[in-house]
């Protein structure tokens, strides 16, 4: 299952997005994917593809799966070149920062979608949309591990992550939109540096996760109050 998960990341990634290579180029994105989906202009995410009438408004609860995370390539390599002791970042280090930001993550999003009124649940159902969330790219600029000893880290940002999200009828199995988006800890664009330990990193990754779920609930929240708007269905 995982080896499948990580092959459908990285290809639709590097293959449908382009990624951050068609972006960086500024070269233009497909405007309809190989699945019939559309782009969605100004979207409030890097990049949006939707269904055609594609219609959340009945949607009232949420299945949300357990995010795959996968660190950016070379990223162990590099922290363990980078540092005087060459231990310090261990495949058991980089599996528990992994699952903590999975962890984190659903526990995020579930709050999120939870105060806004759209209980998250394990069941499928005719009113429930199913989430599944991928974190790609991810780079903790000072991870914070039990091997680092006393020392303090300075950083500009906390580093950065990239969502992908794909969203489905959670009946049916069609997938109605997905999206991807890269963030950056805050912290870099103020231009300052700051102390960096886990409980920083651990506030900069609810910070930029907390951004994504609100975005999803926003477009939940519109797509009912359109529905719901007079001449709606006109």
């Amino acid at each position: 299952m995982n080896t499948i998960r990580i092959s459908m990341v990285l290809l639709i990634t590097s293959l449908l997005f382009g990624s951050t290579s068609l972006m960086a180029a500024k070269q233009p994105l497909p405007e309809v994917t190989e699945d019939g989906l559309h782009r969605v202009p100004d979207s409030k995410l890097a990049v949006v593809y939707a269904e055609p009438g594609a219609d959340l408004a009945p949607y009232q609860r949420v299945k949300l799966l357990d995010a795959y995370v996968a660190f950016k390539k070379n990223w162990a390599r590099d922290q363990r070149s980078r540092s005087a002791d060459r231990l310090r970042v261990t495949s058991k280090d980089v599996e528990n920062i992994k699952n903590n930001l999975s962890k984190e993550f659903h526990a995020v999003f579930k709050k999120t979608l939870e105060d806004g009124g759209y209980p998250v649940v394990d069941e499928a159902a005719e009113d429930v949309l199913l989430i599944r969330p991928a974190i790609i790219n991810l780079n903790v600029t000072a991870p914070d591990t039990p091997h680092a000893g006393r020392t303090s880290s300075y950083t500009a940002s906390a580093g950065e992550m990239t969502l992908y999200l794909e969203i489905f009828d959670s009946v049916t199995g069609d997938l109605i939109a997905k999206a991807l988006d890269r963030q950056v800890d805050n912290a870099a664009r103020q231009g300052f540096y700051t102390w960096t330990n886990s409980v920083t990193n651990k506030r900069a990754a609810e910070r930029i996760l907390g951004g994504w779920a609100e975005i999803l609930l926003d477009a939940l929240n519109e797509a009912k109050q359109h529905s719901s708007s007079p001449g709606a269905d006109g």
